[in-house]
């Protein structure tokens, strides 16, 4: 399934409402990855930039963070929040449905929210994103359970356990962890 997100000006009140912060807890999310200053984290469907100066506070000015995402508009919209806000280690990074566009063994961490679901072949997509890891990193999926009001309909959901089967089969060791969010379950994936 692909949905588009096309404007990001239309999409920014609605990615960016503060009311958001309740539910997706972003600092949480954030802590859950484990940066360390210096390090480089890929934010893949990164939107308008909702997690990327959070992000940067976590790396500090040594690290880089990497957002990703397949609309034109939303890459112009992520390299002009950098500028306003004034984090120029945000790269706004234009990438394909079916390729995150990122070099072998490039980044510690990969943060993919409310995305997955999305993605087409999702185990090719692991492969290359098992293949981006440098040696200790791991992936992130945050994505909405089946029982919440919130995301997606419930048809386009998927299962934490379907999440664990992908990232397998992608050459991954999946796993879910609990970080305590009301509508969402986080799976992570490493060598």
């Amino acid at each position: 399934m692909q949905h588009r997100f096309e404007k990001a000006d239309e999409w920014a009140p609605i990615f960016d409402d503060p009311k958001r912060d309740a539910w997706q807890k972003p600092d949480t999310v954030v802590a859950a990855l484990a940066l360390t200053p210096g390090m480089t984290v890929a934010d893949i469907g990164a939107g308008t930039g909702y997690f990327e100066k959070r992000l940067v506070a976590r790396v500090g000015e040594r690290g880089a963070v990497i957002a990703i995402d397949i609309e034109p508009d939303m890459v112009r919209y992520l390299g002009e929040r950098a500028q306003r806000e004034g984090t120029p280690n945000v790269e706004a990074r234009l990438a394909t449905t079916d390729d995150p566009k990122l070099a072998a063994a490039s980044v510690d961490r990969i943060l993919i929210v409310d995305t997955w679901h999305h993605i087409g072949d999702r185990v090719a997509y692991g492969k290359k994103l098992a293949s981006a890891l440098k040696p200790g990193g791991f992936v992130a999926v945050v994505d909405f359970t089946l029982e919440t009001a919130k995301g997606p309909p419930k048809h386009h959901r998927l299962t934490p356990a379907q999440v664990i089967d992908e990232l397998t089969q992608a050459g991954l060791r999946a796993q879910v962890i609990d970080v305590g969010l009301p509508d969402q379950y986080v799976v992570t994936a490493s060598w």
